[in-house]
């Protein structure tokens, strides 16, 4: 399996995947981004009300953004390596468009349901954490 993946990188290195990584990277991210439009177009067309569909565009976005930005980090990562500030850049977009998801993730449960006064908040505070964990 070596020729598949590599070693572990020592410490304070960067990890170097192979051909093999970086074209599985590519291809699972790759192959999801169709069913995730697919998908979102659906659970869009299926909302019954404004609430549902907004929450529908939400959730779709973050997930179809996701594989889009992740596919092409890991095509330049692959790809470009050689232009380093391009791939930084990339890699912060994959890093930012996790935190978007996992936000969007929740849109459907903070919007959906009847909730306190309390609760309700969250539906502003989880997008305020994940602006901040994109900082």
């Amino acid at each position: 399996f070596n020729r598949f993946m590599n070693h572990p990188a020592p410490a304070n290195s960067r990890y170097k995947p192979t051909c093999y990584e970086h074209a599985a990277n590519c291809y699972t991210h790759a192959f999801l981004i169709v069913p995730a439009i697919v998908g979102s177009a659906l659970l869009h067309g299926l909302s019954d009300d404004r609430w549902e569909k907004i929450t529908a565009w939400m959730y779709g976005m973050g997930l179809c953004a996701l594989f889009i930005v992740s596919t092409v980090f890991h095509i330049v990562s692959w790809k470009k390596s050689h232009l380093r500030t391009m791939e930084h850049c990339f890699h912060m977009c994959d890093r930012m468009m996790i935190y978007v998801f996992i936000a969007a993730s929740y849109a459907p449960w903070l919007n959906l349901r009847e909730l306190g006064p309390l609760a309700s908040h969250m539906r502003w505070f989880i997008w305020l954490m994940a602006a901040g964990g994109t900082i």
